[in-house]
């Protein structure tokens, strides 16, 4: 009897640890950083806003379609996220995760120098503590939807869902 209690009470641990729910993520919207002559000149652009709305949406596609994480809509918080300088706020992106009930928050910022030379930044935060779990990195050249693209798709594949990188998986 006591080598079956023995046996059993691991099977039913491994067993719980493969059904655990994935981490709830808020994704939220990206925002950019433009230091370039031609934005100090000529103000914000459309084509890049758009850009940024693009990869924001690339990014929770990206991560849901992965299996590894619960997407949580950002809707019910998005214009208070809108109305906060996410980068700057302090952590406000934690207590609006926190609202939505995620236990993982990304905000994303694109740095741009000039139409040659962009940055994309990710910022993962664990919303129970507010620490931060992981910042991430890709330079891109030209201001193109390939080039912001790729670069998204880049941070995905080799730094959110890399294992040992990134966002926590299941546990």
């Amino acid at each position: 009897m006591r080598s079956w209690f023995i046996l059993v009470i691991p099977m039913l641990v491994i067993s719980a640890a493969a059904h655990a729910e994935p981490p709830k993520i808020a994704v939220f919207d990206f925002e950019l950083i433009d230091t370039s002559l031609q934005g100090e000149v000529n103000g914000p652009r459309s084509d890049e806003q758009a850009r940024l709305d693009r990869i924001a949406d690339q990014v929770r596609k990206e991560l849901a379609d992965s299996g590894k994480f619960r997407l949580l809509d950002i809707a019910p918080v998005n214009a208070a996220a809108h109305g906060s300088n996410l980068q700057a706020c302090g952590g406000c992106d934690v207590k609006l995760a926190r609202e939505l009930g995620a236990d993982v928050s990304i905000t994303g910022v694109v740095q741009k120098v000039s139409n040659l030379i962009l940055n994309v930044n990710l910022y993962l935060r664990d919303v129970p503590t507010g620490q931060l779990l992981a910042a991430m990195s890709v330079d891109m050249r030209g201001n193109t939807d390939e080039s912001w693209s790729r670069a998204i798709d880049y941070l995905v594949r080799n730094r959110l869902l890399a294992p040992g990188y990134g966002a926590p998986q299941a546990k």
